[in-house]
C-alpha cells in the first residue's frame, strides 16, 4: 500500500506542478482516486515480426541457426513441395547446415483427419522448431502440430473453440515456428487463429489463442508468381472480406462482457484504431492492384502489393476479429460436396476466399444499419463514389460494389451455383451458430432468421 500511495501523491504534484511554458502551457488535470481502479477499455495489437521482400527466403536459414534450431519440422502440402518456394527453403537450410525433416501431406482445406496425421508425424519426432511453406491450411495444420507437439497426452478437440470443444487455455510457450505463405489471402501467418473442417458437426471450426501464433513471417512476392489464376482470385476475396469485416466489426469498447485482462490476449477484440489501418490499408490495395494480380500473373508489383495487403490483413483480423462473412463461410465450406473448383484438383471443395465472400453482399447489406458511415468508408475506399450519398443507403452502395467486384472476377453467382438450395439454409444455419467466436465479433446481433435471411439473398447475388 505504501508504494501505491507513492504512485497517487506523485501523480498529484505533477499534476499541480503542470509546466506553463508555451509548449506544455495546458495545466494538467490527472483525476486520481484512492479507491480501487475499475478496469478500463482496452486493446492490444500483437503480430508475428514481418520480414518483407523479394527473394528473402534465402535468409530463413540463418534465422534458425540464430534460434538454435537442431532438428526442424518443414511442412508443406503435396503441390507446393514440387514447386520453387519449397525449393527455396530446403537449399537455404541445407546452406545453413539445419537439420530437417519434410512433412508434405498437409490437406488444402483441412480436416480433422488430416490434422490428427501431421500431430502425429510432430509427436514421434523430437522438433524444436517448425517451419510452414504453403498457403493458409498449411500454416494452420503447423500450428496445430507445434501446439500438440508440446502438449503430449492431450487431443485435439480440448483445445478447439467452445462449445465444439473444450477451449482449453494454452499455457506455454510453444516451439518456435516460422510462416512462409505462398498465397496472397489467409494471412495465417501473423496470427494466432488455426481453422479446419470439423467431420463430426460438417462445419468449420478451430483454435484460437495468442501462442500459436508464427514467432517470424517471411513474406517474399517471388512465391507468387506461380500461383494459378483462380487460386489468386478466390484467395484475393478472402483479404477482401478480412479488410471488410474487421473494418466493420464490433468496436473494442461495445463488446459485453468487456474482456478480461487475461482474455484481452485473445485473438479478436473489436475493431480498434490501429486495426482500422491495416484495413484501410487492404482495401486501398485491394482497389489498385486486384484485378491487376489476378489478371496479369507476371505483374510482380501487383502480386507484391496483394502479398503485403494479405499479411496486413492478417495483422488486423488477428487482433479485431472477422465476423458474419466468415461465421456463415464455415457450414458452406464444410457442406459444399458439388462444386469442382479450376486449379484445385480434382476434389469436389468450396475453396476458403469463395466461401467468404458469397454472402458478402447480403452481410453488410445487414450490418450498415450498426455504422453508415464507416461502410460508406468502405464502398469509397474500393473506389466507389460517396457523394451525396445517404446514409440509409450506405448497405446498398457497399454491397453494389462488392457486386462489381464479384462481376469483374468472375465470381460465381451465389449459393446456388455452389450446389445449394433453399433447402439447405436450416442446416447452413444450424452449421453457422456454433460460431459464437465470430458471432458475436459482428456489429449487431443476429437471430436464426437473420442468419437465414443472409443465406437466401446469398442464393444468387447478380
Amino acid at each position: 500500500m505504501a508504494s501505491r500511495k507513492r504512485v497517487f501523491d506523485l501523480l498529484r504534484t505533477v499534476n499541480q506542478a503542470a509546466c506553463k511554458c508555451p509548449g506544455h502551457g495546458h495545466r494538467g488535470n490527472v483525476q486520481v482516486s484512492n479507491a480501487t481502479p475499475i478496469p478500463s477499455t482496452a486493446f492490444e495489437i500483437k503480430h508475428s515480426t514481418v520480414r518483407y521482400g523479394l527473394g528473402v527466403t534465402q535468409e530463413v536459414g540463418y534465422d534458425l541457426v540464430n534460434l538454435g534450431a537442431k532438428s526442424v519440422c518443414v511442412m508443406t502440402d503435396p503441390n507446393v513441395v514440387k514447386l520453387s518456394p519449397m525449393k527455396a527453403v530446403l537449399e537455404a537450410l541445407t546452406k545453413a547446415g539445419v537439420n530437417y525433416k519434410v512433412y508434405d501431406n498437409v490437406q488444402v482445406e483441412p480436416t480433422e483427419t488430416s490434422f490428427k496425421d501431421a500431430i502425429k508425424f510432430a509427436q514421434e519426432n523430437d522438433f524444436d522448431s517448425f517451419v510452414a511453406v504453403g498457403g493458409g491450411s498449411t500454416m494452420d495444420t503447423c500450428k496445430v502440430a507445434n501446439l500438440l507437439s508440446c502438449y503430449p497426452g492431450s487431443e485435439l478437440m480440448d483445445f478447439v473453440n467452445a462449445p465444439v470443444g473444450k477451449a482449453k487455455q494454452i499455457d506455454k510457450v510453444l516451439k518456435p515456428m516460422i510462416a512462409i505463405p505462398t498465397t496472397s489471402g489467409t494471412g495465417s501467418e501473423t496470427t494466432g487463429v488455426s481453422i479446419f473442417d470439423c467431420e463430426s458437426i460438417k462445419a468449420k471450426t478451430g483454435i484460437a489463442g495468442g501462442a500459436l501464433r508464427p514467432l517470424l513471417a517471411i513474406i517474399d512476392p517471388l512465391h507468387t508468381l506461380t500461383v494459378p489464376q483462380t487460386v489468386a482470385n478466390y484467395a484475393g476475396f478472402d483479404i477482401f472480406c478480412h479488410a471488410l469485416e474487421s473494418f466493420t466489426a464490433i468496436p473494442y469498447t461495445k463488446r459485453e462482457p468487456f474482456p478480461t485482462p487475461a482474455a484481452r490476449s485473445q485473438a479478436y477484440q473489436g475493431s480498434n484504431p490501429i486495426s482500422d489501418v491495416w484495413a484501410r490499408f487492404c482495401l486501398q490495395t485491394i482497389h489498385k492492384y486486384f484485378a491487376r494480380a489476378v489478371y496479369n500473373a507476371d505483374d510482380v508489383d501487383a502480386r507484391s502489393g496483394m502479398h503485403l495487403a494479405a499479411t496486413m490483413a492478417g495483422v488486423g483480423i488477428g487482433n479485431a476479429g472477422v465476423h458474419l462473412c466468415h461465421g456463415l463461410a464455415y457450414p458452406i465450406a464444410a457442406r459444399g460436396k458439388k462444386f469442382i473448383p479450376k486449379d484445385y484438383g480434382k476434389k469436389p471443395m468450396i475453396p476458403h476466399g469463395l466461401s467468404v465472400v458469397v454472402t458478402a453482399p447480403a452481410v453488410f447489406r445487414f450490418t450498415a444499419v450498426s455504422d453508415p458511415d464507416k461502410h460508406l468508408e468502405a464502398a469509397n475506399l474500393l473506389g466507389a463514389n460517396t457523394t451525396g450519398v445517404k446514409q440509409a443507403d450506405a448497405g446498398k452502395l457497399l454491397a453494389d460494389t462488392i457486386l462489381k467486384y464479384m462481376d469483374m472476377m468472375k465470381i460465381e453467382n451465389g449459393l446456388k451455383a455452389l450446389g445449394f438450395s433453399g433447402e439447405d439454409i436450416p442446416n447452413l444455419v444450424k452449421g453457422a451458430l456454433p460460431q459464437q467466436r465470430l458471432l458475436k465479433i459482428a456489429p449487431l446481433p443476429q437471430s436464426e432468421e437473420d442468419l437465414s435471411m443472409i443465406l437466401d439473398e446469398s442464393m444468387t447475388v447478380f
